[in-house]
């Protein structure tokens, strides 16, 4: 229950931010607080509901949940009165290939068949039909890294042409918990399964196998299994990404060791091998077959964006991000076929609505631009962020800060707020003066070895200078009910996760994640009338 102490100690929190007298005189304290208390858990369930039910059939990019989405989105923002943001247009078309492979395949290594899905997942992002490795040599390059800043590299006086490596999940720091080691706990981009494949390209590889491990990864195998299986999309390029290795995949630990048994290795100890410094080593006499049938289709995908233009400097804009997309249906699973993605990312679009709702029941639209983007493809590598930052509407130079939300909380309020790459610009100042009002404190990373920063649509607006804030409710629960609560979704969430049951759940406790979306609507709406451009930290990798 919202009550009239509340919202005047609220009032009076908001007086105390507001630097900016014209704006204040225009959109007074009470307008604003009520703009504030208009972002509630209640509809932002219903925008779960709609967007994660089955009719939508989990927001494939291209397919018929894209275009529910799509519609939704436009009816949703221009009934609150945000103009298209590309043009005359609310979308900006993202040119993508889908390339599927076949499970039908079988990966042999050292006389065994290792089958798709329950040992490894291998595919191609070769825009083709075809491609295989035939007795490919096996060299494990231990954690794959080309690192000159870190005095590393694992494929030193190597040539890996026409050979597979074999690669570890993370980063060394990891490995560690050497705090002077990479990034220690926290894992940096080189990380990244992402960076492996593009490093093993860049060094010539015929094939490049990742070795699964939950704890380094973050995730267990059905993600795997699930996320890389189905339609994997690309951006359309001249040269069909030849320059991709031919093979790239994983295996999970269990096949791990026993190829490393195979080539009479021990893999217990050449993870501690690697972890020490650059590392790589035959694997024998081991080669590896395999052969991968590819469904090309070309298609057009789209990111969504709208705008209220600002009322003195509309030309700079805060932006507010969260990707549509999930992963659709799989029709070759038995029962529930549909991966809903209820918690991701329904719940981050959902917020998206609530938060320009916000902003337009503003009786006068704050001094800059407030855009709302709801990008595509974020599953298939952040895809949708990743265009548009390559071909913005609005130039960087104009942007003022991006704030992402991915995944919002659903297992109740906490006293903190958990800030991923904390410590990376100035914004953090202001997540803490909005968390301040709500009784809260920021935290760091509560799953540093993740490397969550690298993994959401913020990440592309960060390589290009803009500075980019994700966060969302923390580990410390606001009191004993809310303790047991997590305990009891704790289980069911984690195992969710990419997987069909990621749908809404009566159970959830969304009233954190009302406080996220109300935090960030006060961080925009103070960077929207301020005269203020937030900077990246000394430290920060993106300050370049």
């Amino acid at each position: 229950m919202k009550n009239t102490i509340g919202l005047t100690l609220l009032s009076l929190a908001l007086i105390s931010g507001c630097g900016n007298n014209d704006v204040v005189k225009n959109n007074s304290v009470a307008d604003v607080a009520a703009s504030y208390q208009s972002i509630n858990k209640e509809q932002l369930i219903e925008h779960i509901k709609v967007l994660a039910s089955d009719e939508f059939e989990g927001r494939a990019p291209s397919s018929k949940g894209e275009a529910l989405t799509l519609d939704y989105l436009t009816k949703q923002l221009s009934a609150v009165g945000f103009i298209p943001g590309n043009g005359d247009s609310f979308l900006q078309a993202v040119p993508m290939v889908s390339i599927e492979a076949s499970p039908d395949m079988t990966l042999s290594i050292g006389g065994k068949d290792y089958q798709y899905g329950s040992d490894m997942v291998m595919g191609s992002a070769r825009i083709s039909n075809f491609e295989q490795l035939k007795d490919s040599a096996l060299v494990f390059v231990g954690y794959g890294i080309n690192a000159p800043e870190y005095n590393w590299n694992d494929y030193q006086d190597l040539d890996v042409k026409g050979k597979t490596v074999v690669i570890l999940v993370n980063d060394p720091g990891f490995a560690t918990q050497d705090a002077a080691l990479f990034n220690g706990n926290a894992m940096t981009y080189y990380g990244r399964w992402t960076y492996k494949y593009e490093e093993a390209s860049r060094q010539g590889a015929e094939g490049a196998i990742i070795i699964h491990e939950t704890a380094p990864a973050s995730y267990n195998w059905s993600v795997v299994e699930h996320s890389w299986s189905g339609p994997q999309f690309g951006f359309v390029r001249e040269d069909k990404n030849k320059d991709r290795v031919a093979v790239e995949g994983w295996v999970n630990s269990e096949v791990a060791k026993e190829l490393f048994t195979q080539a009479g290795l021990n893999f217990e100890q050449a993870k501690v091998n690697a972890a020490k410094g650059s590392y790589h080593l035959d694997m024998g006499d081991l080669t590896a077959s395999v052969t991968v049938n590819n469904t090309v289709k070309e298609s057009v995908s789209y990111n969504f964006i709208a705008t209220l233009p600002g009322s003195s400097t509309p030309d700079e804009h805060i932006l507010y991000t969260a990707h549509w997309d999930h992963l659709g249906k799989d029709t070759s699973l038995i029962g529930d076929q549909i991966y809903n993605g209820a918690v991701d990312n329904a719940s981050g679009t959902g917020a998206l609505i609530e938060v320009a709702e916000a902003f337009a029941k503003l009786p006068v639209a704050p001094a800059r631009s407030i855009t709302i983007m709801a990008v595509t493809a974020e599953e298939q590598g952040l895809l949708g962020s990743k265009f548009y930052a390559a071909n913005p509407i609005i130039p960087a130079a104009k942007t003022v800060a991006n704030i992402n939300m991915d995944a919002l909380g659903v297992n109740g309020r906490s006293s903190d707020v958990s800030v991923y790459g904390l410590g990376q610009s100035e914004l953090d100042n202001f997540l803490s003066v909005a968390a301040k009002k709500q009784n809260r404190t920021i935290a760091g990373d509560p799953r540093p070895a993740a490397g969550i920063y690298y993994r959401s649509d913020h990440f592309a607006f960060a390589n290009i200078g803009i500075p980019a804030l994700y966060a969302k409710t923390g580990e410390t629960a606001v009191d004993e009910a809310t303790k047991v609560l997590r305990a009891q979704l704790k289980e069911s969430l984690g195992k969710c996760y990419h997987n069909p049951c990621d749908e809404y759940n009566q159970t959830w406790d969304l009233s954190g994640a009302e406080q996220d979306m109300q935090a960030f609507f006060d961080i925009g709406y103070q960077l929207s009338k301020e005269n203020v451009w937030p900077k990246w930290s000394e430290t920060s990798e993106f300050k370049r």
